[in-house]
Parts: C-alpha cells; structure tokens; sequence
C-alpha cells in the first residue's frame, strides 16, 4: 500500500483541477496582454479566476494579485508595505516559514529596519500582551504572523492580532498558505493589509499564488517589468495555473466542512492508536489539541532512540511518505527552526503527519501499524 501523508508540503493536484486546466494549455494558448482573440481569450479567464479568488475570501477583485506562489506573495507584500510605507519596525515570531524570516531577515541587515520576535513558549505560543507591548512602543510597525504554522499545526488568532495592529495604526501580514480553503477567512471580518496563499497547498498547481493587498494600502512592485497584474507583478501570467488555482479553491471552500469533519476524525484516530500503542509519545504544539490545531496536521515527537534517525527513510521504504525535522541538538543549520524555538527535546525523532480529503482510514491505520512496528523491533 503507497500511503501519501505529506499534504502540508503539497497535496495532489485535484482531478476536476487539471480538467480545468487543459484548455489553457491546449487550444486556448494566448497571451492575455495581447489583443486578439486568442490573447482576450486568456485575460478573461484570468479576470474570472481573480473574481472567483476574491469572494471566496471577502475581497475585492483589485486587491487579488497572481503570484508564482506563497513565496513570492510574502516576499512582495514584506518588500512592499516596509518601501512603500516607510516602516521601520517589524514584529514577528521565530516559528514563522523561511519565505516571511529570511525575507524580514533582509529587510532588517539594511540596517533601516527592526526586526523584533515576540517569544514563544514550549507549545509554540506567542503572548498577545507582549504584542501590544510592542506595537505600543513601535507604532506603526509590520506585525507578520502566520495563520497556521505548517509544522505543527497552531492555528493564530489573527482576528485579534489584527484588531491590535489597528489599534496602534500598524500594518498586518499573514502568510496563510497552510490554511488557505481549510479554515473561513474573511478579509472583511479582519483587519489584515495583505495574505498570500498558494493552489498547491490544497490541490492546486504548483508554481501558482495569489498575494491579497487590501485596497486601502497600495504598495510598491517588487519584481518590474511589463506591468501586467496592475503593475505589482510584471511578467506573462501562468493562466493554465491561475485557473488551476480558482478553481481549486473554489472546491476546497465549497467542501471545507465536510473535509474538516473527515480528516479531524483520521487524526483522532491516528492520535488515540499511537498514545496506545508507542508508550512515552508526545505530539508537538498544539497538533493534538482539536480547537488549538489545524485538523490536517499531526506532528508526533517519538521516544529518543538513536536507531530511529533513519526513520523517515524507513517508512519510506514501507511506502509511507511524511516529513520529520526534529529540534536539533548542536543549533547548527540542519533540524527544524520552529522545534528549535520551541525547546523540543532534541533527542526525540519527529514525524509530520498531514492528510488530505484523499485519504482513507485504511491508510490511517497502515501508517500507524508501520510506526509501531518500526519502534518495537528497535
């Protein structure tokens, strides 16, 4: 049995997805600046999509720009709001994607930026009166929090965090790939400047984002050129994968209940045969926790056994993709930065579990009979 459980670092492209698709990289070929038929024919689905895009998450068609994905999204909106507005204060958290560390990283050896990160406890939890702490220090500032941390799960409250920036008349940005059409989001319910998303995250193409800048905060282009996407983001549009990409988030709002139902009870499953069945094991954040956690990820920290570094390899070889990255004893580059910051025992092996609407419970059950097998003929 080939067991995929690694959807939080991409998922299977959607089968109704790439039907979508396939005329746009068949007859319909054109390229959406130019003015013939075959050119108007392409721009039109683009504007679709970007209509599609913007009501399924409150927005407006203007404030949706295609991007090559979340990556490029962050790096723009980062670049962006800091150029455009002359901030000089950013407050984030350690346990944020390398596409929003690295990218403030830059913006802070500059030397015209601040970059400060709010602390995390051993759950992966940033304390809100330490961010209003320092957003009543540094009005003004770019706070950029993730919606859903992708390896562990946490979900963040950023309603609150938003209602905080705007009260200290401060920029908010949110790197919600992982949680892009599996949590409700509605940018008119929070007071967020700009969030990326990106199709592969939930079964979509990939190489295909989508970078949200609310209206009332134009910013500045990072990438220059022909000017296309309203001038923000220059450069032909990849229209088969925007296409992709609307339609893939179109399916994934319109089943989002169900899936959600479907794959917190996998996990509860997941959760409650390997407490019975590998004695001392722990899961990492709040991945075991059903209101704290997004339902689709699972990161379990294994009792320390220096035979299980391989472990990764071995349940690949039992045909079992996951994805591991323990907390790292020696702080030198490899192991997980979010662990790391967490304080995770650097000595317990770590597996992320991540499902998808995909999945069976056979499946569930295979990866948790090989996990335990693998453990006890240690």
């Amino acid at each position: 049995m080939r067991v995929y459980l690694d959807n939080a670092a991409t998922t299977r492209p959607d089968p109704e997805v790439i039907e979508a698709m396939m005329p746009y990289l068949s007859d319909h070929f054109g390229n959406p600046s130019s003015i013939h038929s075959y050119g108007r024919k392409s721009k039109a689905a683009i504007e679709m999509a970007r209509k599609t895009v913007a009501q399924l998450i409150g927005a407006a068609p203007p404030e949706i720009y295609f991007t090559s994905g979340g990556t490029e999204a962050d790096n723009t909106a980062l670049y962006g709001l800091v150029t455009t507005f002359g901030i000089k204060t950013i407050i984030s958290s350690p346990l944020e994607h390398h596409a929003v560390l690295h990218s403030i990283e830059y913006l802070g050896s500059s030397g015209k930026v601040n970059v400060l990160f709010l602390d995390v406890n051993e759950k992966g939890e940033f304390d809100d009166h330490q961010l209003e702490a320092l957003l009543k220090e540094n009005p003004s500032s770019l706070v950029t929090l993730m919606h859903v941390n992708n390896e562990t799960g946490n979900i963040t409250d950023i309603r609150r965090v938003g209602e905080l920036c705007a009260e200290y008349k401060s920029y908010f940005h949110s790197d919600t790939v992982q949680s892009m059409g599996k949590l409700p989001l509605d940018t008119r319910q929070v007071k967020i400047n700009s969030l990326a998303g990106s199709a592969h995250k939930f079964h979509g193409p990939k190489g295909t984002g989508f970078l949200y800048v609310n209206g009332s905060a134009k910013i500045k282009p990072f990438m220059h050129g022909g000017g296309q996407e309203r001038n923000l983001r220059s450069g032909t549009e990849n229209v088969a994968g925007i296409v992709g990409l609307a339609k893939a988030l179109e399916i994934a709002v319109n089943k989002m209940e169900e899936t959600a139902n479907t794959l917190q009870s996998m996990k509860d499953r997941m959760i409650s045969r390997l407490k019975k069945e590998i004695p001392g094991v722990q899961f990492n954040g709040f991945s075991d926790d059903p209101v704290k956690g997004l339902y689709n990820i699972l990161n379990v920290s294994l009792p320390p056994d220096d035979k299980l570094d391989m472990l990764l390899f071995q349940l690949d070889l039992k045909e079992i993709a996951a994805s591991g990255g323990s907390a790292c004893a020696s702080g030198a580059l490899q192991g997980s930065h979010v662990l790391n910051a967490m304080k995770a025992d650097p000595e317990r092996p770590v597996v992320r579990f991540s499902f998808s609407r995909f999945n069976t419970t056979e499946e569930i059950d295979f990866a948790c009979d090989t996990l335990a097998d693998l453990i006890h003929h240690h």
